[in-house]
C-alpha cells in the first residue's frame, strides 16, 4: 500500500489511512453471516474521457453507489481495486487488496474506498494521480481474468463511461465495436457492472449503442450478467 499513499500529500492524512485501509481497528470482532465469502473487484477508469476524472460531483455519486456494494459484503470476502487507462502498470500503479475480516470491517473498507473514489478528480488537478490518454477496457479485463476465480461468487464494477480505445478495439460517439471475447473468460461470474457508462457523451444513442456492445461480450465472456448504468 506503499505506492497508493504516495499520491497524497500530508494534508490528505486521514485520506491516506482510509484508502490504505489500514487494520487496526478497536471495534470488536464483527459476527461472521451465514452468506459466504465473495470477490468483489473494482477497475477504475483514469482515462481522460471518463467524468470521473473531473467531475466531483459525479465522482462523488459513484463513491456512494460502490460504498453500497462494499458494505453488503460478509467476512472473508476479498476486495480488490485496480485503476486503468493506459495498457501500462507503470502507469496504474493504484492497487488495493483487502479480505474483509474483525479488523477490517465492511464498513471501515467501504469508507475508505469512497473517501479514495471521491476524491480521484481532486488528485488528478493534484497531479498526484495522472488522467491518461487511451482506455483500455478489454485488456484490462483480459489481464484481471487471470486471477479472479469465478467458483467463488464474483462481481466485477468498473466505474468506466465505456468507451473502449484501445489496440483491440474502439467504441466512439460515432461507431466501432468491440473484440471478440475470450469465451468463458469469466465463465461463471456473477456479474459485470458498469457505472457511468456513456457518461460525458450526453447522447442516449451513445449510450445505448455502449450498452448493447458490452451487454454481447459480458455474455460471450461468460458473466452470468451485465449491468451498464449512465445513472441511478
Amino acid at each position: 500500500m506503499a505506492g497508493l499513499a504516495a499520491f497524497f500529500s500530508d494534508t490528505f492524512a486521514s485520506l491516506i489511512v482510509a484508502a490504505s485501509l489500514l487494520t487496526g481497528s478497536a471495534a470488536s470482532a464483527a459476527a461472521e453471516t451465514p452468506t459466504g465469502p465473495r470477490h468483489l473487484v473494482i477497475g477504475l477508469d483514469l482515462s481522460k474521457s471518463n467524468p470521473l476524472v473531473t467531475s466531483d460531483t459525479f465522482a462523488a455519486q459513484v463513491a456512494a453507489r460502490l460504498a453500497e456494494d462494499i458494505r453488503d459484503l460478509p467476512v472473508r470476502s476479498k476486495v480488490t481495486v485496480r485503476s486503468f487507462g493506459v495498457y501500462d502498470t507503470g502507469s496504474n500503479a493504484l492497487r488495493i487488496d483487502q479480505v474483509i475480516s474483525a479488523r477490517a470491517r465492511p464498513d471501515d473498507v467501504a469508507e475508505g474506498i469512497q473517501a479514495l473514489v471521491a476524491n480521484l478528480p481532486r488528485l488528478v488537478a493534484e497531479g498526484k494521480l495522472q488522467a491518461q490518454m487511451k482506455t483500455n477496457i478489454v485488456p484490462f479485463l483480459e489481464t484481471m481474468s487471470g486471477s479472479v476465480d469465478c467458483s467463488t461468487p464474483t462481481k466485477i464494477v468498473l466505474l468506466t463511461d465505456g468507451a473502449e480505445d484501445s489496440e483491440l478495439g474502439k467504441l466512439t460517439r460515432t461507431g466501432g465495436r468491440l473484440p471478440a471475447p475470450r469465451a468463458g473468460a469469466f465463465g461463471g461470474c456473477d456479474e459485470l457492472l458498469m457505472l457511468g457508462i456513456g457518461r460525458g457523451f450526453d447522447s442516449p444513442a451513445t449510450t445505448s449503442r455502449f450498452r448493447t456492445a458490452w451487454t454481447g461480450w459480458a455474455e460471450g465472456a461468460g458473466f452470468r450478467q451485465f449491468n451498464g448504468l449512465y445513472d441511478w
